[in-house]
Order: structure tokens, then C-alpha cells, then sequence
């Protein structure tokens, strides 16, 4: 069947419809990892989002069970240039099109997505809608009237508290659209993992008596959600606190400072970052369309620790008086390399501490 992606400055793209069969509307995005489409499509950040490949062909390796990074995707779409039917890996249990059809997400194959990245690059990310069939722009352009969405962290949060055993430090791991990823890690290192709701109240948090907090990952606009920010300040000064990408924007949020939209955002699984103290260079996983202005950070008592090779932009930061650090990238991978792995063990190490100076 005929599909085409409309994009609102009325340029379209015809393919080939694969996945659900239905309509769809989103903020149109480039990923560039070479592999991982699962993890990118199940990661909850996605939310609302269609979401362009440049690998050219996907889905040769299937789709598994453990490699989602939510238990039900949030994407609102999938285009990618060539899309396998049959795939072939020991791990699959289910083509890419069924799998898009479960979950109700409509998928577009046979575009020039070298193209419609490099006119996403050159005009920055738009809003898009995929119809089936004959379409002409008199027919989408009213598709294109209001705004998006900005509730997204809402919809992807927890609804209600749930806890991991663990033997070891109790961590609060604050959900805003916590990949599955973040929980691995803190699992792996034995911690007792609290996942609470994205508009839980300090008071609620300190509660469950933790030992360290982590601002998970999410979607949309880090200033579409005010109430974390109250939620941070208290926190800030009696317990370790960690963010990850949505989480460090919100952490200087509330610190002070401000963000702002990048054109077309980082996505893909080989970024550089550099840190400023070691003048170590990682690669790292990515998938954000904001950043922390730099220039905002003077007066907030936070200062910049990583920064990105390619456009110089904040990827973290770290308070000079309180035991809080956050990064834009995801140290848990998932997907994309390893390399910043480390960082869970610096917030453990960051936690000991902390306990051991509380119990003096």
C-alpha cells in the first residue's frame, strides 16, 4: 500500500507502508545508529516522535523479548529506507512489520532517507503525518494546525511506586521515562531499586528512606515539566542525586539555568564527548532535541563537566557544594557502546560516601 510522509513545510516523501495500518502525526527525527532499531523504537524518550533511520536496511536481525527498553513503545512511527521481511538471528522472534503491528505503530520504507535526514539537518526537526493512499498538501495541511502535545512524560511515567530487591544502597529512581536500561545497571550493582512517578513530592521520596536519587531519561520539553523542578531543589542538598539526559536538564532547570532546542538534535549511538577534567574523549549514546545553556550556568553553583566534540554543547554537570552530577548522553547504552559506563559506579561511589559521612 501507498504511504507518504508530509512534512509542514509541504515537502513528502512516497514509500511503501509497512507495520500498523493506520494514520499517523509526530515530530519527525533522524537516528543514526547502525544497529538498534528495537531499543530506539521501545525507547520511551521517543514519545510522539517519527523516527527516521539512516542505516539503510533494518530489521534484519528481528525483534526479540529482551531487548526492549519499555513494555509498550511510545513511537508514533518508524521510516527507514529498506525493511527486512526475513530476518535471520538465533535471538528473533518476530519480524519488525509484526512487531509495529502489536504495538499499532504504522512504519514507511522505500523513501530516500539520506535525503529527507539531510533536509531535516538543513532545516531542523518539523512536525509530520503519514497518510495512506492518494494525498495531495490541500488535503494534510490542516493536519498541521495546533501544537503538539506537551504531556509526554506524563504518559510515559509510572502510575504508582514498585520496587527491585536488592542487598544493597536503596536508590529512588525518579520515572519520567526511565528506560529498562538504567534499572539493569542499578540492579547489577545490587541496589534496591524505588521507581516513583514523575510527579512525586520530596516528602513522598524521602519517605522510602534512600540512599541516592536518579532522574531518569524522558521526553519533550525538560520546561513542560515544572513540577520536578521543586522536587529537585529539596533534594539537592540531602542526598546524591544523578541525571540522565532529561534528568541533567531538569537538574539545571532547577539549579537556575535554562535550555533550549537544538535544531535537529542528538540521535545515534556514536557522539563524542569530552571531559573537560581528564581530557578523556567517549563515545557515547544519544537521543535528545535540548540542551543546558551554557551561558546560563554562572550563577547556579553548577558547573559544565562534559562537552560535546561535534557542537560544543553542554553534556554535563556537576554541583560545587552538593553531591549531584548529571550527563546528556545514556551511560546505559541501549543502544550504542559502553564507554560511559562507569559513571553508575562514580554515583555508587558518590553514595558510599555520602552514607558513611551521615553515619560519622
Amino acid at each position: 500500500m501507498k504511504r507518504t510522509l508530509w512534512l509542514e513545510d509541504g515537502t513528502s516523501f512516497v514509500g511503501t507502508a509497512f507495520g500498523a495500518d493506520i494514520e499517523t502525526t509526530g515530530e519527525v527525527v533522524f537516528q543514526t545508529g547502525m544497529t538498534g532499531y528495537q531499543e530506539m523504537l521501545s525507547d520511551p524518550s521517543y514519545c510522539d516522535q517519527l523516527i527516521v533511520l539512516t542505516n539503510p536496511l533494518i530489521g534484519n536481525y528481528g525483534v526479540n523479548r529482551e531487548d526492549f527498553e519499555t513494555t509498550v513503545p511510545m513511537a508514533k512511527g518508524l521510516i527507514v529506507k529498506e525493511v527486512c521481511d526475513a530476518p535471520s538471528n538465533f535471538r528473533s522472534t518476530a519480524t519488525l512489520s509484526d512487531t509495529l503491528k502489536r504495538f499499532n505503530i504504522p512504519g514507511l520504507a522505500g523513501v530516500d532517507t539520506r535525503m529527507l535526514t539531510r533536509h531535516l539537518r538543513s532545516r531542523g526537526v518539523m512536525r509530520g503525518v503519514m497518510v495512506d493512499g492518494e494525498s495531495t498538501w490541500d488535503l494534510v495541511k490542516d493536519r498541521f494546525d495546533g501544537l503538539l502535545p506537551t504531556d509526554q512524560v506524563e504518559r510515559v511515567s509510572t502510575k504508582r511506586a514498585y520496587v527491585t530487591t536488592g542487598s544493597g544502597p536503596r536508590i529512588a529512581l525518579i520515572d519520567f521515562g526511565a528506560k529498562l536500561g538504567i534499572m539493569r545497571e542499578l540492579v547489577k550493582r545490587d541496589c534496591e531499586v524505588v521507581v516513583l512517578p514523575h510527579d512525586v513530592t520530596a516528602e513522598e521520596v524521602l519517605r522510602y528512606e534512600p540512599d541516592g536519587i536518579m532522574l531518569s531519561n524522558g521526553p519533550g520539553d525538560p520546561k513542560d515539566v515544572p513540577t520536578a523542578l521543586p522536587l529537585i531543589e529539596t533534594l539537592m542538598p540531602k542526598l546524591p542525586l544523578f541525571g540522565i539526559c532529561l534528568g541533567h536538564q531538569l537538574i539545571s532547570l532547577a539549579g537556575g539555568a535554562d535550555t533550549f532546542k537544538l535544531p535537529f538534535g542528538h540521535r545515534g549511538a556514536n557522539h563524542p564527548v569530552l571531559e573537560l577534567e581528564t581530557g578523556a574523549v567517549t563515545i557515547t549514546s544519544q537521543n535528545h532535541g535540548y540542551a543546558v545553556d551554557e551561558s546560563s550556568l554562572a550563577t547556579t553553583g553548577l558547573v559544565v563537566t562534559h562537552r560535546a566534540v561535534n557542537d560544543g554543547t553542554v553534556e554535563g554537570v556537576k554541583h560545587l557544594h552538593y553531591p549531584t552530577f548529571s550527563v546528556q548522553y545514556h551511560p546505559e547504552a541501549a543502544p550504542g557502546p559502553y564507554d560511559a559506563n562507569d559513571l553508575f559506579d562514580r554515583f555508587m561511589q558518590l553514595v558510599q560516601e555520602n552514607k558513611q559521612k551521615v553515619g560519622m
